[in-house]
């Protein structure tokens, strides 16, 4: 991954059987320690874009807070449906398990 402005994440989920889900995260803006954002979206192994599914934009803050870092995301689409299709395909349950991945993680430090 080449963290920086103008540049591009690419990456696949695989799932329990093997099957491979291809994405990429295009860096908009890297802000050192407050923020970062970026467009994402589906595509095939050589980061050719899916334009028959949509994209998200993405808003990662950061801020201080006591002894901890406050994180906030927040995701854009452009158009209810397109949000209501990621719901659909088992978004908020995936992104909730990350999360609560990371808070595990994190309290094991």
């Amino acid at each position: 991954m080449d963290f920086r402005e103008g540049r591009r994440w690419l990456y696949a989920m695989r799932g329990p059987e093997g099957e491979e889900h291809w994405s990429f995260s295009d860096f908009t803006s890297v802000s050192s320690k407050d923020n970062y954002q970026f467009s994402d979206g589906f595509c095939d192994s050589k980061g050719n874009i899916n334009n028959e599914m949509p994209t998200s934009d993405w808003s990662i803050d950061f801020k201080e807070s006591g002894n901890s870092t406050i994180v906030n995301v927040k995701i854009t689409y452009g158009k209810l449906e397109d949000l209501e299709g990621f719901i659909e395909m088992g978004f908020k349950e995936g992104f909730t398990m990350a999360m609560e991945n990371l808070d595990e993680l994190l309290a094991n430090r």
